[in-house]
């Protein structure tokens, strides 16, 4: 009999073991569940991201009017969009060996940026973020410092989502040169530089337009032609950052001589000058037909700007006379 109760016994013992090795099983990756869950189940459960880096942190939340950057600029939706896609949608790879780790990330001096994923007040996930060149994806994440570190990806995405990660405000902020509501400017210069002849400046004082040029008003002009001109300062756009510009490159840029100024005067007083200069493909030294090198004096950095954005601006002073 007692026999009997003992077997019986172990075999319960055995099967509670075995149910709990199954579930354990089922919340288990291949590489352990703690050390490899990075991606988040559901994208709306996310309000706010935070990062930090060096001291310095970067907050990205959700408010009733849509994301804002350190909750002082409106964020740039598409940049949203992709972090949002990257955070729900990461996968690793592979996983990296401590001593690729060591060679590649710790000798190279490369320090994480710290990613920490809120609902309202609750944390859902962090992670660290290694951004390295080494690997075509360019990223190696880990959970925390004593935990493996992989190699990541979003599938179906051939780019690099390191530059997700980021606490570079100007990344965040919508890429935008000119918002301008006609009632919002008072002035307009258009400098061309290879073509000073066709330079012009427009002046507007309670609705009324003045049309000039390097030697004063002009008449004859057409009112209609100005202020459709003044119209489409109301939006602006810029494709990019030269982010990956060296420092070199773009202080020769910067010296060189531009292809265009256009000013914009508010009419609080306020001014923003874009600058143009004619872009290069790569070193083979062909002119860009597509594209401009561009810089305002509110912006700290080169960025690029398409033809097709930009055209509505680069008119000639003949534009706003009858044809």
């Amino acid at each position: 009999m007692n026999k009997v109760v003992s077997r019986n016994i172990l075999l319960s013992v055995l099967l509670i073991l075995l149910l709990f090795l199954v579930v354990l099983a089922k919340g288990r990756t291949a590489f352990g569940k703690r050390e490899s869950s990075f991606a988040i189940e559901q994208q709306n459960a996310i309000t706010r991201i935070e990062f930090s880096e060096g001291g310095k942190k970067l907050v990205l939340e959700k408010q009733a009017e849509g994301w804002a950057v350190n909750g002082m600029y409106q964020a740039r939706k598409s940049g949203i969009n992709f972090i949002l896609r990257v955070l729900t949608e990461i996968k690793i790879k592979s996983p990296l060996t401590q001593e690729l780790f060591r060679s590649e990330i710790i000798q190279n001096n490369i320090t994480p940026l710290k990613v920490r994923i809120f609902e309202k007040n609750r944390l859902l996930r962090s992670f660290l973020v290694y951004k390295t060149g080494t690997n075509k994806y360019g990223n190696v994440m880990k959970r925390r410092e004593i935990s493996k570190p992989f190699i990541v990806y979003v599938p179906g995405f051939e780019g690099d989502i390191g530059s997700a990660f980021t606490i570079n405000e100007l990344f965040w902020k919508p890429y935008t040169v000119f918002r301008l509501l006609p009632s919002e400017i008072s002035a307009i210069r258009l400098e061309n530089v290879s073509d000073p002849a066709s330079s012009f400046s427009i002046a507007n004082k309670c609705n009324l337009y003045t049309l000039s040029d390097m030697n004063g008003p002009l008449t004859g002009w057409d009112t209609a032609q100005v202020r459709r001109y003044i119209s489409y300062f109301a939006l602006i756009p810029f494709e990019g950052w030269a982010a990956d510009l060296p420092d070199p490159e773009k202080k020769k840029i910067e010296s060189g001589n531009p292809l265009f100024r256009i000013t914009a005067i508010r009419t609080n007083g306020d001014e923003t000058m874009l600058t143009l200069w004619e872009r290069t493909i790569d070193s083979s030294m062909k002119i860009d037909s597509d594209r401009l090198w561009a810089k305002t004096d509110e912006k700290d950095d080169l960025f690029i700007m398409r033809y097709f954005d930009i055209d509505p601006l680069l008119k000639k002073k003949s534009y706003f006379f009858a044809q």
